[in-house]
């Protein structure tokens, strides 16, 4: 498996290019900003990407995946959960003090327990509410890989108080189904760190 995890735009959200050595497919998950750091990584490995996959509506993770799809010609999937706080981009946007992207368009839902493919890579589709109504997390049980969105951080857990967040969501979707995974499983964030579920079981104090 090919990996490469670049933190994009000004709060620093992490994208993931994934892509399979042999075939060289490739997902990119998202894809915030600096859209043409993203696109450097791509053609080190030569990579076509297949889809563009967003965990979750946010501004700092969807805001530059119409760039990429008009590079690359790939589908934007999005929870369609979400699709409500994608029409509120532009007051994300004064939030955060970034520039809106304009409309971005959906060309398909993820569902929960969706396969998606990059060559012979696999990730199962997690819907994981709590920090918003759509978000989802993506876990590749061969390589035990879970890109965790803003649902778990090193640490900690996504913040609820934004339009659609709920705590009580949130603890739901970590007990159920994000520690259900192994504890070697390596933990991707939307921010900072990389941590393992072992870790985050173990001493997280959000999650005792």
């Amino acid at each position: 498996m090919i990996h490469e995890i670049l933190p994009v735009g000004p709060l620093q959200c992490n994208c993931s290019v994934i892509g399979d050595e042999a075939t060289r497919e490739a997902m990119v998950i998202d894809p915030g900003d600096d859209i043409e750091d993203v696109s450097a990584i791509l053609q080190k490995h030569n990579l076509k990407v297949k889809q563009i996959v967003i965990t979750h509506a946010h501004i700092d993770h969807v805001g530059g995946a119409m760039k990429l799809r008009a590079l690359t010609g790939a589908p934007i999937l999005l929870n369609r959960n979400d699709y409500s706080l994608l029409k509120m981009l532009d007051m994300q946007a004064t939030w955060v003090g970034m520039s809106a992207p304009g409309d971005v368009k959906i060309d398909a839902e993820l569902a929960h327990d969706e396969t998606l493919s990059a060559g012979s890579l696999k990730a199962n589709v997690l819907h994981t509410p709590g920090h918003t109504e759509g978000s989802v997390c993506l876990y590749f049980p061969a390589e035990k890989l879970l890109i965790a969105g803003d649902t778990l951080f090193a640490g900690s857990i996504g913040r609820t108080d934004l339009p659609g967040g709920s705590l009580d969501k949130i603890l739901r979707s970590l007990h159920q189904r994000v520690l259900a995974l192994p504890d070697e499983t390596i933990v991707v964030p939307g921010h900072g760190p990389t941590t393992t579920i072992g870790d985050e079981r173990e001493g997280n104090p959000f999650l005792r």
